[in-house]
């Protein structure tokens, strides 16, 4: 399957643990709006498998149920059918397909209806058509595909300033009023609010630090400062996150950027986020893998013989069932997951020679876990020129839960330096 089919969840409901974790005051970013009540967003790293019945019937039911759902599919992001060598091919990989891929798949899950919201950079002007508009303003739902998230910008976005189209618009209008808004990889990052991440590589993100703006080379971390559709307004969003090592391109972005707070999307994973424009959200974790939060309220950046670095960044990395009370800051750890008690003995935790990417950072906290002997685990970057080393420790409020093979944390530490 192309890898911009990932899709997004939602989350049941149940019991759950509240750690102690001091309540401060949200950031402006995250103030909620006028709106009493809304809508739901579901945003998922990327990844997700054909077969997640819990994600895809989630999202049916968020949209109003079996039957009743009526989903509109935008996959603007994905490259046009002239772009796309095997358009007429089953391997196909293009807006036009990938649209009614999905309109196939979630009806199969039990959508009523699933159509193709007909937008992409071949017909730009369509984001402005009334007929489009009114095709909108009669779904339940919405799924955004993944690919390029600047194309939606450029698609559904009027300007500099980035106005809303009209299909934007009445995006956010259901929105507001209590639909649901899915989208995975690109598709959840233009969720995002000012300082959406436009792409990048970690290590020369780490490096040359982030610049303002959309770039065609893969290296440059690039930023948009107005944001994506800023649905999603808590903090800085990031997908493909663990697989990927985004870890410390996030924390570079957040830093140059004043924002003190990361939402890491790892794959076949989804932050659902319930009450969007009301005045309680509620931020919850389901799938496969997890949802790092990334805190740089006390984080501090240095300067070493020129090379960027920075410490005291705590990460809290939650899993299927947790919740996160974003205006406290505060992580909440599912009910019948069990505190994971340290083994006794040396550390045994092998340092990492590639630590930006595929889950070694995690693994290196998952050390923490379960070796009460590891006071500290390491790695560094595969990058020799700077090589950086990152480090994790054990903040004043770390621990470890478990159930099955599923390992959530908070309050772990991360530093970035010049190795």
């Amino acid at each position: 399957m192309p890898l911009n089919r990932l899709l997004t969840i939602g989350v049941s409901a149940g019991a759950a643990v509240v750690l102690s974790v001091p309540a401060v005051a949200a950031p402006a970013s995250a103030t909620p709006s006028h709106h009493r009540t809304g809508g739901s967003l579901v945003l998922v790293g990327g990844g997700l498998a054909d077969d997640n019945a819990t994600v895809y019937g989630d999202i049916v039911r968020l949209a109003g149920g079996a039957g009743k759902a009526r989903i509109g599919i935008f996959t603007a992001a994905a490259p046009v059918p002239s772009e796309d060598p095997d358009a007429d091919t089953p391997d196909c990989n293009n807006s036009v397909c990938n649209g009614d891929y999905y309109a196939k798949l979630l009806t199969s899950y039990g959508a009523a209806d699933a159509q193709w919201i007909p937008i992409d950079l071949d017909h730009p002007q369509a984001a402005d058509d009334p007929a489009v508009a009114k095709q909108i303003e009669s779904m339940t739902g919405f799924f955004f595909g993944g690919g390029d998230q600047y194309r939606y910008v450029t698609t559904m976005t009027r300007g500099a300033a980035q106005r809303d189209s009209a299909a934007l618009a009445a995006v956010r209008r259901k929105l507001r009023s209590g639909a649901v808004v899915a989208g995975t990889s690109a598709g959840a990052q233009i969720m995002a609010g000012k300082d959406m991440i436009t792409g990048g590589s970690t290590e020369p993100g780490l490096r040359d630090g982030a610049k303002p703006g959309y770039f065609e080379d893969p290296g440059v971390l690039g930023y948009l400062p107005k944001g994506g559709f800023g649905f999603f307004t808590d903090g800085l969003l990031d997908t493909h996150f663990s697989r990927r090592g985004r870890e410390a391109r996030s924390i570079r972005l957040a830093a140059d950027t004043g924002n003190d707070r990361v939402f890491g999307l790892d794959e076949n994973t989804a932050l659902e986020v319930t009450g969007v424009g009301g005045r309680h959200r509620s931020l919850r974790v389901i799938g496969q893998r997890g949802v790092s939060v990334l805190d740089l309220r006390r984080a501090r950046v240095t300067d070493t013989g020129g090379v960027w670095g920075v410490e005291g960044v705590r990460w809290s990395r939650l899993t299927e069932g947790d919740r996160y009370r974003a205006e406290r800051w505060q992580p909440v750890i599912a009910a019948g997951k069990e505190r994971v008690i340290p083994a006794a003995g040396p550390c045994t935790v092998p340092p990492s020679d590639d630590v930006f990417y595929d889950y070694a950072l995690v693994g290196l906290a998952e050390g923490l876990v379960d070796q009460a002997g590891c006071a500290a685990t390491s790695g560094t970057s595969y990058e020799k020129d700077p090589q950086f080393a990152a480090e994790v420790t054990r903040g004043r409020g770390f621990a470890g839960y478990r159930a099955g093979s599923t390992t959530s944390f908070v309050d772990a530490v991360i530093g970035i330096r010049p190795a």
